[in-house]
């Protein structure tokens, strides 16, 4: 469904009108449309506390220099070759800013933050990109750990407050080179189209995970990072679901369609037009997990996408059982049924992912949606219990995605108002798309992303409500 309100915001009297009477401004975000798609910009590299280390193997410079933006090196806060004033010496815009503050070790050091990102915040252009390297916490250290935490109250008021369609990350990574190398596929995420609907979150990055570690991807095909790879999607025969199995498709996966037999032509013109294969089951059976095993095309399975949901909403007072049982079946139960009987049976292949949906109701709550709210906070909790156990057991990666607001024809039937609601409360204003959600999961799915481990990731525009 279009968006009126942005169409009207983008025009001379809409912004006028917005800015005289304080209503959200949102601006119109670029998205990937084309292999080899970029944020059209330079990059800015800065500096902040003590540089992280310089032993062998990848450095932060040579992966920053293979996200397609023209790096640009700023140097530390207040060191001689710090961008002079917004933009750097060349007064370019910048399309992305990465402020490497992996060594702030204390509150002294914060300083050096401010120093470095306080020129040039204003310079960044619209749709660009704000990524802060922040290390892991050391229980050790707690000056360190109360100035690294400090870098993700930062971030969260950052992307609060930049606007112009505008996003601010956080990315947790060791300042070494083994740290660097297993942060490339989300650097590359973060700074590019893909991510432009995922604002104020912060990423986790276990370099110390190398037996998951994947062979070097081949840079004669980047488009393709999926390239002999089965995916499977459940839910797939419309929205989200199908967004989400063209673009692992488009990334060079094999896709196995599954949806409900009574969507079976929706699925089978998916997986038709996909150059993919149909699966119709009741993923609630008992043996679900045996029936996929066994239409696998190769009897194997690498990318394991637990999209699959339902909504049966009513405030819990008026919930009768069965509305109840349904969506925990659904949207919980079978997510882990299946999933334990494939990772059980070896069907979900060694540098394996598995990627489920949540939903920011699962993180914040929604009046009316109790059980649907149960069930996707229980998947949060299958990602953090289950993440640890199937890479150190399998070699398999556990991650979630949280959706807020995301135009489908579900939210299109929402009543103006809680559509319009829903549609401005975060730091976007506006609406997902289902391919927002896609391009997500298609990072996590990667075998470059064997680093990234039990993370929940919000595509929510940087939803107000929640934590």
């Amino acid at each position: 469904m279009a968006d009126r309100y942005l169409t009207f915001a983008g025009t001379a009297p809409g912004r006028f009108l917005t800015r005289r009477l304080g209503l959200p401004r949102p601006a119109p975000l670029r998205r990937h449309t084309a292999p080899g798609s970029t944020l059209g910009g330079p990059l800015l590299h800065l500096t902040a506390g003590k540089p992280a280390g310089h032993g062998p193997g990848t450095s932060l410079a040579e992966v920053l220099a293979r996200t397609g933006l023209s790096v640009r090196e700023g140097g530390a806060a207040g060191a001689p070759g710090a961008p002079a004033g917004p933009g750097g010496a060349s007064g370019e815009r910048p399309a992305a800013i990465v402020l490497d503050a992996r060594g702030v070790t204390d509150v002294a050091a914060l300083a050096e933050v401010h120093a470095a990102l306080h020129p040039v915040v204003r310079s960044v252009a619209e749709s660009g990109r704000v990524v802060v390297l922040g290390a892991p916490l050391d229980p050790a250290d707690h000056h360190q750990c109360a100035a690294q935490q400090a870098l993700e109250g930062l971030v969260r008021s950052l992307g609060k407050e930049i606007g112009g369609g505008r996003t601010a990350t956080l990315v947790r990574t060791a300042g070494s080179a083994e740290g660097n190398a297993a942060a490339e596929s989300t650097l590359r995420f973060f700074l590019s189209p893909k991510s432009a609907y995922v604002s104020g979150q912060v990423i986790e990055i276990d370099g110390d995970a190398a037996d998951g570690a994947p062979e070097p991807v081949d840079e004669a095909d980047p488009q393709l990072p999926l390239a002999g790879r089965t995916a499977l999607v459940t839910g797939a025969a419309r929205g989200i679901g199908e967004s989400i199995a063209a673009t692992l498709a488009r990334d060079g996966a094999r896709v196995v369609c599954l949806d409900v037999p009574a969507a079976r032509d929706d699925l089978t013109a998916v997986a038709d037009r996909l150059g993919g294969s149909a699966l119709p089951l009741d993923i609630t059976a008992d043996d679900a997990g045996e029936q996929i095993a066994a239409a696998l095309p190769d009897g194997g399975l690498d990318i394991l996408v637990q999209n699959a949901g339902i909504t049966r909403d009513r405030r819990l007072a008026n919930m009768p059982a069965d509305r109840w049982a349904a969506v925990l079946d659904v949207n919980l139960a079978a997510v882990l049924r299946t999933s334990d009987a494939l990772l059980a049976s070896g069907a979900l292949r060694r540098g394996g992912r598995i990627v489920a949906t949540s939903s920011m109701s699962g993180i914040a709550g929604n009046v009316g949606q109790t059980n649907y709210a149960a069930s996707k906070a229980g998947v949060i909790g299958l990602v953090r219990g289950l993440a640890p156990r199937a890479r150190a057991e399998h070699g398999v990666t556990v991650n979630a995605v949280a959706p807020g607001f995301i135009e489908t024809r579900m939210t299109a039937a929402m009543p103006l108002f809680p559509r319009e609601v829903g549609r401005r409360m975060n730091s976007l204003g506006q609406g997902g798309l289902p391919v927002d959600v896609a391009e997500t999961v298609a990072w996590l799915a990667q075998p470059a992303s064997w680093a990234v481990n039990g993370q929940v990731v919000r595509v929510c525009g940087q939803s107000l409500l929640g934590a």
